[in-house]
């Protein structure tokens, strides 16, 4: 019975040091990228990743565009990061179920210890991924070699975030979509929107609205006209804006400003109406933009305002 039971917690102990087979890749919120971490790592609340606090261990997942892949390549070679004072071990290509990718293994001080790095570059023809996992020397024991690269390479690409997702994100709520469907959302509180099937928006494709909490100051109340008119003036993807109507006025119980302008699209020279709101707060103000192509705009304007007076904090 004694050697019965040391081998249980043999086997105990040895399927708890690599993920389980068939274990589903797990996807932090908002993001399209998604892997089985290691053992003993959870969800971070503080981060998009996971982490185990207890032994100071992270894994930090990055999207970026699909055509930075390149410049990593060039960047993530060992003799480029043993330049920077990084001790690069081994730079090794993988084989993953989406996308091509490479890994490369690092010592490197930190805080006065020693620092195991297992950063995996993933690029897909929609993404680059960035996959950054941090082990203490202390917490090596807990995080082998084996679980590490196990985890890496079960890296994932998953088609779109669920709607519902992208919105559990935001800072606040949209009580009323007001038939705009959300195309993406971040938790620094931008959102875009559209009424249409196209995730990728030009001026004259398809009505969009887009929302903001920019990182700067609010502007006095005697300087909102003019910051609200060179805010408009810097729309991308338009040229030829006219004002047609600039004034203030409370929204939703805070004061406002509002610009309703024409345009036309750049390059196509479609006609285009866009109307922009600022909700001013204490020091920072909400950036509320519409757009849609003139001849549908009758149609589009009222379920914009809809929407905007529907956002609310959390």
């Amino acid at each position: 019975m004694p050697r019965l039971l040391s081998w249980l917690v043999l086997a105990c102990a040895l399927a708890a040091a690599v993920p389980a087979q068939g274990a589903e890749p797990i996807f932090p919120l908002g993001l399209r990228i998604g892997l089985v971490p290691p053992p003993g790592l959870v969800a971070s609340t503080t981060f998009q990743g996971f982490e185990d606090r207890e032994h100071s261990v992270a894994m930090i997942l990055t999207e970026m565009p699909p055509d930075a892949y390149g410049a990593m390549e060039q960047t993530f070679t060992v003799d480029a990061l043993k330049a920077k004072g990084i001790e690069a071990e081994q730079r090794q290509d993988v084989t993953l179920k989406d996308g091509r990718g490479f890994i490369v293994v690092a010592r490197q001080q930190a805080g006065g210890a020693i620092v195991r790095k297992w950063l995996l570059i993933a690029g897909t023809s929609t993404l680059t991924a960035v996959i950054t996992l941090q082990v203490p020397e202390a917490a090596a024991a807990a995080y082998p070699d084996e679980a590490c690269r196990t985890s890496l390479e079960s890296f994932v690409v998953r088609a779109k975030v669920p709607p519902t997702e992208q919105l559990a994100l935001l800072p606040y709520e949209l009580r009323d979509q007001a038939g705009f469907r959300i195309v993406r959302a971040l938790a620094d509180g931008s959102a875009l929107l559209t009424d249409g099937a196209n995730d990728t928006i030009t001026a004259a494709d398809q009505p969009y609205m887009l929302i903001a909490i920019p990182p700067v100051q609010a502007p006095q109340p005697e300087e909102r006209e003019g910051f609200a008119r060179r805010l408009l003036a810097a729309t991308p993807g338009v040229k030829e804006i006219r004002i047609v109507r600039s004034e203030a006025l409370r929204i939703g119980g805070q004061p406002g400003h509002q610009i309703i302008a024409e345009a036309k699209d750049d390059p196509s020279a479609t006609p285009v109406t866009m109307v922009q709101w600022l909700r001013f707060g204490p020091g920072r103000f909400l950036h509320i933009f519409g757009l849609a192509r003139t001849d549908v705009w009758q149609g589009v304007f009222m379920r914009m305002r809809t929407l905007r007076d529907g956002i609310e904090p959390k």
